[in-house]
């Protein structure tokens, strides 16, 4: 059953960091650390000009000496406001209000809270007491391409349906850490931004405007990958690691993921894809058969979400969507949403671009 996803709506915090900022923090926490200029310009090469924190880099939470408990604190707090306003826009966006609402999926991996983000947009956001509840928790940068997929299914369950999707991570108060001193470390702190992303999906939809029309979906593991991406809890926060195989991990995926594309009998002729970083789009590009060039190809909209915002979680895939309804397709072009998580894991929608 075909459903059909509206703009998004992409909320960011006020804090704009750039990586000129970063790289002045890094030196001033590690004056010692060996060969630091070169995994500065390593995390240079991530091509992230700024991004956006939802308290300043020198809070306590941030580039601080916070407790785990006070770092998790934050990114709960923080994300649900960031989840409140782009739900509210993409209620807007979608011409619906809370009550139109019959499933709300959400996606949210940097703090740990009970009850989870779920309940209070069910609060928050007025939606009904019955709607129906998919609160996904460890999920990480696959989440908003994971929340089209389980939008999919559920409507494919409950024709006529409207979902929400919410995603809403605070990456700086898990990934922007002063014990962690690995290179990949220094390379997160570049990379990352908090942020908010929210859409809907209609069986049905009430928007007059364009939509991207879900066809199939697809979800796919890596095998023996459990540790290329992974997140780890300490008496100082949460971290995220990665092994030197984790960079190679789309394309030793990209066999199953074409295996899919396949079937379908048509060719990709715009693509959607998660900003985890500059190898994942160029692999993505040369995997896909697209268009590479950062600035007009195929994936720009993409790199220009990586330059602009970092990557934002689960959340990134939603605002290169959003970008791309921005400069829309041609009607009934082809074209794929795909976004990427810990370990490593894939979730896709393949479809069509609705005028």
């Amino acid at each position: 059953m075909p459903a059909h996803i509206a703009l998004p709506a992409v909320v960011l915090p006020d804090h704009v960091i750039a990586t000129d900022e970063i790289c002045a923090d890094i030196r001033r926490a590690h004056p010692d650390r060996p060969r630091l200029e070169a995994h500065l310009r390593i995390a240079r090469a991530t091509t992230v000009r700024t991004r956006r924190f939802t308290r300043p880099l020198d809070a306590p939470t941030v580039a601080g000496n916070a407790t785990i408990e006070e770092r998790n604190r934050a990114a709960y707090e923080d994300a649900l406001r960031l989840a409140v306003r782009s739900g509210r826009q993409a209620l807007a966006h979608a011409g619906l209000a809370p009550d139109d609402i019959d499933c709300v999926i959400t996606s949210h991996t940097t703090s740990w809270t009970v009850p989870s983000l779920d309940v209070a947009l069910v609060r928050e956001l007025g939606l009904r007491p019955d709607v129906r509840r998919i609160p996904m928790a460890t999920v990480g940068c696959a989440g908003g391409a994971h929340g089209l997929v389980r939008a999919h299914e559920d409507i494919a369950a409950h024709p006529g349906s409207h979902v929400l999707v919410v995603v809403a991570e605070c990456l700086s108060t898990a990934t922007y850490n002063h014990t962690d001193t690995s290179r990949e470390s220094m390379i997160y702190k570049v990379l990352f931004g908090d942020g908010s992303g929210a859409v809907v999906v209609s069986d049905t939809p009430a928007w007059s405007g364009p939509s991207f029309v879900i066809e199939d979906t697809f979800e796919y593991v890596l095998p023996d990958s459990l540790d290329r991406y992974r997140g780890r809890l300490s008496g100082a926060g949460l971290h995220f690691d990665s092994t030197a195989a984790a960079t190679a991990a789309l394309n030793d995926s990209l066999p199953a993921v074409r295996k899919w594309l396949g079937g379908s009998g048509k060719a990709l002729q715009f693509a959607v894809v998660h900003p985890g970083g500059p190898r994942v789009l160029e692999d993505a590009a040369a995997g896909f058969g697209l268009d590479g060039d950062r600035d007009h190809g195929d994936l720009r909209h993409a790199w220009a979400s990586l330059a602009a915002n970092g990557n934002l979680g689960g959340s990134a895939v939603l605002d290169v969507l959003a970008r791309t309804f921005a400069q829309a397709p041609g009607d009934r072009q082809s074209g794929l949403i795909i976004g990427f998580g810990p370990g490593f894991v894939l979730a896709a929608s393949r479809g069509h671009w609705s005028a």
